[in-house]
C-alpha cells in the first residue's frame, strides 16, 4: 500500500424522512429508489401478546398475509433491543422483497440506537430500507435511532481488487411515521452530524500507518477543517524545535516520517472575547513501543494509537453543523513512535514545553510525552476556560474498565459530572477514577523535574492514575479533564453500533459535551 489514493472510502447510509407512514410508503414510486426492505419495529409487550398489534404494523403484516402472532411463537421473537428477525415471505408486486421485525426493547435512545445498528447490519449489501424505527420518540430517541443506522452498516475504507458490494452499508435508509412530529428535521440531523463524527473518526484510526503518517494526518485535518470552514495551523519539525516542543520532538526522533503539531480553532459569531474549550488529543500514527518494543501481538492495533486525535478533529469539525456556540480550539500532537539510531531512549532528559524536564524511563509510554507539550500550549498560549485530553494512554484503564468504558479524571467535580452525562447521552460510557494524591510521589527524579512513569521501587500501581497525574502537571492549574480511551478505542468484534477496528469512541461524546 503505496499511498492515499490505494484506499477507497466506503459509500455512506442516507438518511431521510418520508411523509407517508410506513403501510403508505410501501408501494410509493416516489421513492428515491425501490426499497429493498421493510422494516417494522416491535416492542416486547407485543411481541409477548400483552399489548396489541400498533395499527401500523398490523397493516404491513397483512400487506404481506403473515400473521404475526404465529411468527413471534414460532421463532420466539421477543421484541428486545437489537433483535432482528427476517420474516420470509412471497412479497405481493410492488413491495419490497423482504420483511424485517426488529425489537426495540424499552424504546429508550440506548435501546434504539442498538435497534438501528443491528438493523442496518442485517440489510448490508441493500439499496434501501423502509421503516419506522424510532418515530414519536422524541429528539433523543429519533437522533439515536440515526446514529445506530449509520453507525452499524460502518464499512472501513478498504484497499485491493475483492468485491465487497455485499458487505457494503444500506445506501438509503427512508423513516416513515405519517406525522409531522415522527421525525422532526431537527432530531434527524442531530443523529445525522453526531454519526458523521464518529464515522470521520473511524475512517482515521482505520486507515493503515503505511499511508497514515503524522504529514497525511495533518494533511487530513487541514483538509477537514477548511471544509468546514475553521481555521487551521499547522506546525512542522523546524517551528517544533524553535519553539521548544521537545515532547513530541523526541517521540518523532526515531521516525523516517518527522512529527506535526495541528491547532484547529472554531469561533462562533460573538465569541471573539470568550475563553475557549480546549480539546487535545494524542495523535500517535503507529506505535512500536520505540527501543521499549511491544510484543508483535501488542503492535497490530497500533495504527489506532491516534484514536484521541482523531475524536478530537471530528468532534471540532462537527461544531458547525451541531451548533455549538462555545469557542473551540483543538491541539493535535502527532508523532510516530519507531525506533532507529535517533531514537529517545530510557534514561534520556527531554525537556518539554515550557523547560519542564523529564526523565525518561520507558520509550513506550510516547503518549504522555506529546500530551504534555499540547497541554503546556494550551496553558501559556490560549488562557482556556477548560482543557479536555483524550488518549489510548494505558492499558491500565482497560484492565480495570474492560473494553466499554474510557477512565476519566478531572480535576472539578461538576466537569466531571457533564462529561459522564454526555457520555450517557451519547451512548459512550466514561467512569471517573480518582487523582490520588498519594500516588504523585511516584513520579518523583533524582536529576529532572519528575518522572514520566514510576522508577525502580517506586511503583504504587494504579498506572492510568499515575499517567493523569503527570499529565496533570503541565496544565498550570487550569480547569482539565482527561479521558483514557484506551479500551473502547478499539474493539475485536463488530457488536451494535460498535465496529471493529478502531471504533470512533469519543467523538460523539465530546460533541455532545460541547452542545450542552
Amino acid at each position: 500500500m503505496s499511498g492515499p489514493t490505494t484506499l477507497v472510502a466506503a459509500a455512506r447510509t442516507r438518511v431521510r424522512a418520508h411523509p407517508s407512514s410506513l403501510p403508505d410508503a410501501l408501494g410509493d414510486s416516489a421513492l428515491t429508489r425501490p426499497a429493498a426492505a421493510v422494516a417494522v419495529p416491535v416492542a416486547p409487550a407485543v411481541a409477548r401478546a400483552e399489548a396489541s398489534v400498533p395499527r401500523e404494523v398490523a397493516a404491513v403484516a397483512r400487506a404481506y398475509g403473515v400473521d404475526l402472532g404465529r411468527v413471534f411463537e414460532a421463532e420466539r421473537f421477543r421484541g428486545g433491543a437489537g433483535e432482528v428477525l427476517r420474516v420470509p415471505v412471497q412479497a405481493p408486486d410492488g413491495l419490497p422483497n423482504r420483511l424485517l421485525l426488529v425489537g426495540v426493547g424499552g424504546a429508550a435512545p440506548a435501546d434504539l440506537r442498538r435497534s438501528g445498528a443491528a438493523l442496518a447490519r442485517a440489510v448490508r449489501g441493500s439499496s434501501s430500507v423502509l421503516t419506522s424505527l424510532g418515530a414519536g420518540a422524541g429528539r433523543d430517541g429519533v437522533a439515536a435511532a440515526v446514529e445506530g443506522l449509520v453507525l452499524g452498516g460502518y464499512e472501513p475504507p478498504s484497499a485491493g481488487q475483492r468485491n465487497r458490494k455485499d458487505a457494503a452499508a444500506v445506501g438509503e435508509v427512508v423513516l416513515a411515521s405519517g406525522r409531522a412530529t415522527g421525525y422532526p428535521a431537527a432530531a434527524v440531523e442531530a443523529g445525522l452530524t453526531a454519526a458523521q463524527a464518529a464515522v470521520t473518526a473511524r475512517d482515521l484510526a482505520q486507515t493503515p500507518s503505511s499511508v497514515k503518517s503524522p504529514q497525511w494526518l495533518a494533511t487530513q485535518a487541514r483538509r477537514l477543517a477548511e471544509k468546514a470552514g475553521l481555521d487551521v495551523e499547522v506546525w512542522d519539525e523546524k517551528r517544533l524545535a524553535a519553539e521548544g516542543f521537545g515532547g513530541v520532538l523526541a517521540v518523532g526522533a526515531g521516525s523516517a516520517t518527522p512529527p506535526r503539531f495541528v491547532r484547529i480553532d472554531y469561533r462562533p459569531r460573538g465569541t471573539a472575547r470568550q475563553q475557549p474549550v480546549v480539546l487535545v488529543g494524542k495523535g500517535i500514527t503507529y506505535d512500536t513501543g520505540g527501543l521499549s518494543i511491544k510484543p508483535r501481538e501488542s503492535m497490530v492495533p497500533m495504527k489506532t494509537d491516534m484514536s484521541g486525535a482523531a475524536a478530537v478533529l471530528a468532534a471540532v469539525v462537527g461544531a458547525p453543523a451541531a451548533g455549538v456556540t462555545r469557542p473551540v480550539t483543538a491541539l493535535l500532537p502527532m508523532a510516530e513512535n519507531a525506533f532507529g539510531g535517533s531514537s529517545y531512549r530510557p534514561a534520556d532528559v527531554v525537556t518539554v514545553r515550557g523547560g519542564t524536564t523529564v526523565e525518561i524511563l520507558n520509550t513506550d509510554a510516547e503518549g504522555r510525552m506529546v500530551l504534555a507539550d499540547a497541554l503546556a500550549y494550551a496553558d501559556d498560549s490560549l488562557d482556556p476556560d477548560t482543557v479536555l485530553d483524550l488518549a489510548t494512554l494505558t492499558g491500565a484503564a482497560s484492565l480495570g474498565l474492560g473494553k466499554r468504558h474510557a477512565a476519566l479524571y478531572a480535576t472539578d467535580a461538576r466537569l466531571a459530572a457533564s462529561l459522564v452525562a454526555a457520555g450517557t447521552a451519547a451512548g459512550e460510557g466514561v467512569w471517573e477514577l480518582p487523582l490520588a494524591e498519594d500516588y504523585r510521589s511516584a513520579l518523583d527524579s533524582p536529576i529532572a523535574d519528575l518522572r514520566h512513569v514510576p522508577g525502580p521501587g517506586q511503583s504504587v500501581g494504579g498506572g492510568s492514575i499515575t499517567a493523569a497525574l503527570f499529565l496533570r502537571e503541565f496544565t498550570g492549574g487550569r480547569r482539565w479533564a482527561h479521558l483514557d480511551i484506551a479500551g473502547p478505542a478499539r474493539s475485536d468484534r463488530d457488536e451494535y453500533e460498535i465496529c471493529r477496528g478502531g471504533t470512533g469512541f469519543g467523538a460523539r461524546l465530546v460533541l455532545r459535551w460541547l452542545q450542552r
